[in-house]
């Protein structure tokens, strides 16, 4: 039977590409969404036509409990999460001058306490099958830190150690665990800045000289989830035009 892998926040830009690349690869993807997205619904029809028979799991990320309901859901209708991708991420972008403790713990939660949160409900299964992938998506501005993202900068870099010190504890189970860092791609999110700042600001600082493309995103994902990357782990991948190296 084919492995099941799950990403949070999987529906639209980044994460639907994920889901896209896994599901051509072989695997029953489970996308999530947030509670109170009324749009999962003609989502799934839309990646139905396409050939994409995912599975679809609302869920708060922030919230444990939350976590834990939903992926007992997948569990009981999919099956045992063998690939987690960490996706869900949002960001509230102010000066540190003007940011406020709901604009901080919002970001934090979302994006940090969610890959905890969701870690925690799989990584001991995949252990016991002596396999699985944990795939936590970071940011270039956890690498090298963003000007009014004092709070998203944060979260994104605290990924990583959580990376580093997961890897250590599972590495003799068969489980990965790894992070990427993509810089600028050419998502939903992404496209809605003024093209005047692209093109003024954010591509003058990407050597290739473009955004990237979720598809290649996903690639390096797909990559992390295969049998051929049974022996990286711990790693962060920087996969950002060339913005920013290390």
């Amino acid at each position: 039977m084919s492995r099941v892998a799950v990403v949070t926040g999987g529906m639209g830009g980044l994460g639907e590409a994920i889901c896209i690349k896994l599901s051509n690869m072989g695997y029953r993807v489970v996308a999530t969404y947030s509670p109170g997205n009324t749009k999962h619904a003609q989502w799934l029809s839309d990646m139905q036509k396409q050939g994409h028979n995912f599975q679809a799991v609302a869920v708060d990320v922030s919230d444990y409990s939350s976590c834990q309901q939903a992926v007992a859901q997948i569990t009981t209708q999919v099956g045992a999460v063998d690939v987690l991708v960490n996706n869900a991420g949002i960001t509230r972008d102010t000066t540190f001058r003007k940011m406020d403790l709901e604009a901080w713990n919002t970001v934090i939660n979302t994006n940090l306490d969610s890959v905890f949160n969701m870690t925690k409900q799989v990584i001991e299964g995949m252990a016991e099958r002596n396999w699985g992938r944990v795939i936590n998506v970071s940011s270039v501005n956890g690498q090298k830190g963003a000007f009014g993202q004092t709070n998203y900068s944060a979260a994104k870099a605290g990924m990583h150690g959580f990376t580093k010190a997961a890897a250590l504890e599972y590495a003799r189970k068969g489980v990965t665990v790894n992070t990427i860092s993509p810089g600028y791609i050419g998502t939903q999110m992404v496209m809605a800045i003024p093209k005047e700042v692209l093109d003024s600001k954010i591509i003058p600082q990407i050597p290739i000289g473009r955004l990237g493309k979720p598809e290649e995103v996903a690639g390096l994902v797909a990559y992390l989830c295969s049998e051929e990357a049974a022996f990286v782990t711990g790693a962060n991948i920087a996969i950002n035009g060339g913005q920013h190296m290390q």
